[in-house]
């Protein structure tokens, strides 16, 4: 009978280093067809398509960290299923991720300079998360997905009424990130307590000022 051999703890670190590189420097492959592929490119003006570039940018980097927090968590979950639930949620996340990219492409623009901090950053605040046990890993990411489901919102608001790439994009990962969320919920996720969203908020508030520049 075949069976699924544990990873030894140098076999996940070397796995996450991998994956660091791949995330944040590589060419991250999409399992899934791009949202956007049926989608008309309709040209922007420089104005518009330097706010799209930037909104996107700022989604590339929310990718880089939600790979990095997914990872991080994934690294000292308790439970292996909690787990396999992190790293398929980061999987779909790698879809994002790519489909980000290649927008960005689109737009002439470049993702931030700043994704080797970003990713190192976040990878650090999800292990953390998930030191204190996997109810609190799970609630992390439901406040993670819930607020980036805020600004999608957001960003399907603020981006020019012709780039309909970039919105089909964004409708896509928004229902993705419903679905993580409720997963998690549906795993056991505990409540986060005060103030702990309200420093999540912030601290993605700071984020998507910088990103969008740099």
């Amino acid at each position: 009978m075949n069976t699924i051999r544990e990873l030894s703890p140098l076999d996940r670190l070397l796995s996450d280093a991998q994956r660091a590189l791949d995330t944040v420097f590589g060419a991250p492959y999409a399992a899934r067809p791009n949202p956007a592929a049926d989608t008309a490119q309709i040209e922007l003006d420089d104005s518009e398509r330097r706010h799209a570039a930037g909104l996107m940018r700022i989604n590339h980097v929310g990718e880089v960290c939600a790979q990095a927090l997914y990872c991080g968590q994934a690294a000292v979950a308790r439970d292996a299923a909690t787990r396999e639930h992190l790293l398929e949620a980061a999987q779909e996340e790698t879809d994002h991720l790519a489909w980000c990219a290649q927008r960005l492409n689109e737009l002439d623009s470049r993702p931030s300079l700043l994704n080797p901090l970003w990713y190192a950053g976040s990878y650090a605040i999800g292990a953390l998360a998930g030191l204190r046990g996997d109810g609190w890993n799970l609630g992390f990411v439901v406040e993670t997905e819930h607020q980036v489901e805020a600004h999608i919102d957001e960003h399907l608001e603020s981006l020019p009424e012709a780039d309909a790439r970039s919105r089909a994009i964004l409708r896509t990962m928004k229902e993705d990130e419903a679905r993580h969320a409720a997963n998690a919920e549906a795993a056991g996720a505990r409540l986060l307590p005060p103030p702990v969203p309200s420093l999540m908020a912030a601290a993605s508030k700071l984020m998507k000022a910088v990103a969008y520049r740099l």
